[in-house]
């Protein structure tokens, strides 16, 4: 009962521990976080019509879930999931027997660098990926090893990482790697798991070929999003302890501290120190191919970074129609960080049982209760919300007025500043992309060039680059077509009453004015993409038959076991 009930508990403080501003009301705004009270479930988060789909099917399974949980309320769930079941995962994951080294996997994996960064970069979505990866793993070992229900459990990790096309990306190379080999039922468990997986990342793969845009990206980007150094060691070292994001605005101040390098390099050593026990506990060649797939990963994390890579990576985003996806390189590395923390645990348990053999057991317990307080300890800034950075603040009321003058009559949105991040005084100045398109439901156009430091990187939406031209000539916006315009006063300069003319104010308040186009009038009935409508659909069917199958084998299980004599259940 220990040894369920421990993993459980340490999952459970981790959660809390990180996640203790929450209990406070509100929203947490931060970066590419944003949840609303009620997202709208239209065609537009199903299928971008113009720009590349990075929110897909994210913002189609946030609408659909907001339609039974309150914006709030899911935020929270969301958030609790990924730390819980990261650690958990990672917990179960380790092939020991002992409860403290269980431990070490669990906080070495739910309390990293890169859970930090990408939380604070507001990437729940990919950290979903990043939670449901330890079962992934789990679930193809279960499959190699003939274990009941293990098909199921894969998929529905692959289902839940596939929320994004980064986490869906990674499920579908990891199962690539791991499944395929000589054992009972190879081919069809293999070719299975991958032709589900690549269904269930159809709604992004369809949606991106039926955009308008080229799928190509601003070779500029790559500079942009290489990973950089976050102390004296360098970016690869940095990537090395699974940190190193592109945006030094998300990263904790600790990293920047003398001595994580050289700690860096212990636990990189430790991790060694466990692999050849790895190989022996993990049925061949499960731990020979994770190895690979961890390498691999931190190899195409570091690219950007490395002599050479950055011109290989920016002729790839430049030429190849969605090869912008490897661009953010660091984002990457969620097998490496999961190796690291399974191999890091068997390596401190190794470690532990050769001093307990030459000094004393007591002394080796201590060993391994370090190896679980080091995470902690070099990173103490994670803790309670990232140290206040993840603080819930309350909607401005304006934002429900201007939702429901917009549903009224709907069309076509422009919000300005023409800006794709934006900075509120009542979000405590925090930086957050535009909220628009996933509070108002209908279509929203916001500028998605992106400006790290001094450098912008082209966006790849045409409609986007047409109203950047009428702004840039001082042309009324009224222009570009659309029906509505958003102004958010206090995230921006005022703009020039010539870009505003030929429209009129329906609403005027504090923060928010909304401008109704006197010249618009309604475009031809939209074409629905179909055939995205579709790929969203035989998904969901993916994901409830693996619901009704894991279902069926449970049942059975239960059903079997009940009429199973002793010698017979103890057995199964």
């Amino acid at each position: 009962m220990r040894e369920r009930l421990v993993p459980h508990g340490v999952a459970a403080a981790v959660t809390a521990v990180v996640l203790a501003p929450l209990v406070l009301p509100g929203y947490v705004l931060r970066y590419d976080m944003v949840f609303v009270p009620r997202q709208a479930l239209g065609w537009e988060v199903i299928a971008p019509a113009t720009a590349l789909p990075r929110a897909v099917p994210q913002d189609a399974v946030v609408a659909l879930a907001n339609q039974l949980v309150p914006g709030w309320l899911l935020q929270r769930l969301v958030l609790a999931a990924i730390l819980y079941l990261a650690a958990l995962g990672a917990a179960r994951l380790v092939p020991t027997d002992r409860v403290a080294v269980r431990v070490v996997a669990a906080l070495g994996y739910a309390w990293t660098p890169y859970l930090a960064e990408r939380l604070l970069v507001g990437q729940w979505g990919l950290l979903v990926a990043y939670a449901a990866l330890p079962w992934l793993v789990r679930a193809a070992i279960g499959v190699r090893t003939g274990r009941p229900g293990s098909l199921p459990r894969l998929l529905l990790a692959a289902a839940a990482s596939a929320i994004t096309p980064t986490g869906g990306m990674i499920a579908l190379v990891a199962i690539a790697v791991l499944l395929p080999g000589r054992y009972p039922g190879a081919v069809r468990a293999a070719s299975t798991a991958l032709g589900l997986t690549v269904l269930l990342n159809a709604p992004w793969l369809v949606a991106g070929l039926g955009s308008s845009g080229s799928g190509r990206s601003d070779p500029a980007g790559v500079l942009a999003f290489a990973a950089r150094a976050e102390n004296w060691a360098g970016p690869l070292v940095a990537l090395a302890a699974t940190g190193g994001i592109w945006n030094g605005q998300t990263t904790p101040a600790s990293r920047g501290l003398a001595v994580v390098p050289l700690v860096t390099v212990l636990v990189l050593a430790v991790a060694g120190y466990g692999v050849p026990l790895l190989r022996r506990r993990w049925p061949a060649p499960v731990a020979g191919r994770f190895g690979l797939l961890a390498a691999g990963s931190w190899l195409v994390a570091a690219l950007g970074a490395l002599p050479g890579g950055a011109g290989l990576l920016g002729w790839l985003v430049a030429n190849l129609p969605g090869a912008g996806l490897l661009r953010d390189g660091q984002k990457l590395v969620v097998p490496y960080a999961l190796a690291l923390a399974v191999a890091g645990a068997i390596g401190a348990e190794r470690l532990a049982d050769r001093v307990a053999a030459r000094f004393d057991a007591a002394t080796g317990r201590v060993l391994l209760v370090g190896a679980a307080l080091l995470p902690v300890a070099l990173l103490p800034d994670l803790a309670f919300g990232a140290a206040g950075r993840l603080r819930p603040v309350d909607w401005p009321a304006e934002w429900a007025t201007v939702a429901r003058l917009v549903e009224q009559r709907p069309g076509e949105v422009i919000s300005l500043p023409f800006q794709e991040y934006q900075r509120y005084a009542w979000n405590r100045g925090q930086v957050v992309i535009d909220p628009a398109p996933r509070y108002l439901g209908v279509p929203v156009l916001i500028d998605d060039t992106l400006r790290v430091g001094g450098l912008a990187v082209a966006g790849e939406d045409p409609r986007a680059a047409r109203v950047r031209e009428l702004l840039a000539v001082g042309a009324p916006v009224s222009a570009a077509g659309s029906r509505w315009v958003l102004v958010q006063r206090a995230a921006g300069p005022p703009l020039p009453p010539a870009s505003l003319a030929g429209l009129h104010v329906v609403h005027d308040g504090p923060e928010l004015t909304l401008y109704e186009n006197a010249y618009w009038s309604p475009p031809l009935a939209p074409t629905r993409p179909g055939h995205v409508g579709l790929a969203h659909l035989l998904a969901g069917l993916v994901v409830l038959g693996i619901g009704i199958s894991g279902t069926a084998q449970v049942s059975y299980r239960v059903v079997t076991s009940r009429h199973a004599s002793p010698a017979e259940g103890e057995g199964g």
